[in-house]
């Protein structure tokens, strides 16, 4: 079994990010060991299954021990994603019986990803319209028993089929559900809940035999403290900040798995950005006087009313 040092430093990095901010596992890793290290598509979406079985447990811990958790809330998700994570290992496996299974996987990871991040594009842009405040207390939750159920079946079966979806795509839906909830209790009640719904797709990747194990460990060694350290600055995390570029690179995976080529998606990605610095300057408008005032600046002198001699001075007549 040989560790590969750049498979375990890259699944630091994205390790971190799950810990930091929930999301980024499947969608971050699986890419990673595809694209860069030419892993194939079912053995890398395996071994990232089982891998995850190690890695997310240690970030549930943390927030378990924070009280972010609504156990109720994991309980009606996993009810709908562990059966269906079987389902979605079990047509895996069945795709890897035709000449174009890897083709097949490829494009449906990539409609997840791209899913996943319109999705987080679209929360965000209805947040800041409403002016959305996520004051919510994760303990006293009504829940919609029928709607978590369908959510858990929908990330399940994503899940076992691709290893994408707690993260990326089922936290989304969980945003949308319950919209007044602050990410980082969401974040932590979803890592909660990948726990049974990780190992029961792993169950079924080992059942089906696509991982490999020295991907596994090197994806082990260098997740695990990552995600250890992310998972205790989570409360502090810059979450306006991170989000937008997982969003990003979600989007950047799920153009290349469908079928985009090198050079085009270049060309995509410069005109995203390019896009987006747009629109960000369209709507703070940095060049308007008092636009990007410092907070806690000098206050504007205000003469003294007739009569009022100003602070300090005394009248001596």
């Amino acid at each position: 079994m040989t560790i590969d040092p750049y498979i375990v430093l890259g699944s630091a990095v994205i390790g971190f990010l799950v810990g930091l901010t929930g999301a980024g596992g499947g969608a971050l890793m699986t890419p990673m060991l595809i694209l860069l290290f030419g892993v194939k598509p079912s053995t890398a979406i395996s071994s990232d299954l089982v891998a995850a079985v190690v890695m997310r447990p240690i970030g549930a811990a943390v927030h378990i021990a924070k009280k972010t958790v609504n156990f109720s809330l994991v309980g009606w998700m996993t009810l709908g994603s562990v059966p269906m994570a079987f389902l979605g290992a079990y047509v895996l496996h069945v795709m890897g019986n035709s000449s174009s299974a890897q083709s097949n996987v490829e494009t449906f990871l990539g409609s997840a990803l791209l899913v996943g991040a319109a999705a987080m594009t679209l929360r965000y842009a209805l947040d800041r319209r409403s002016g959305q405040d996520r004051l919510g207390v994760v303990h006293n939750l009504d829940l919609h028993p029928a709607r978590t159920v369908a959510i858990g079946m929908v990330g399940g079966f994503v899940v076992g089929m691709t290893s994408v979806g707690s993260g990326s795509l089922m936290i989304v839906l969980l945003l949308f559900l319950y919209p007044v909830l602050g990410a980082n209790q969401l974040v932590g009640t979803d890592l909660t809940q990948a726990v049974p719904l990780t190992l029961a797709a792993a169950l079924g990747a080992l059942a089906f035999g696509h991982v490999e194990l020295s991907v596994t460990t090197s994806l082990i060694i260098g997740s695990v403290p990552a995600v250890l350290v992310g998972s205790f600055l989570s409360s502090r995390a810059p979450d306006r900040y991170i989000r937008p570029a997982i969003t990003f690179v979600i989007f950047a995976s799920g153009l290349k798995y469908v079928g985009l080529g090198t050079t085009a998606l270049g060309w995509t990605l410069c005109a995203t950005l390019l896009a987006i610095g747009v629109a960000w300057l369209l709507v703070t408008k940095p060049w308007k006087p008092g636009a990007a005032a410092p907070a806690g600046g000098d206050p504007v002198p205000v003469p003294p009313e007739k009569g009022v001699l100003p602070l300090g001075q005394v009248d001596v007549e």
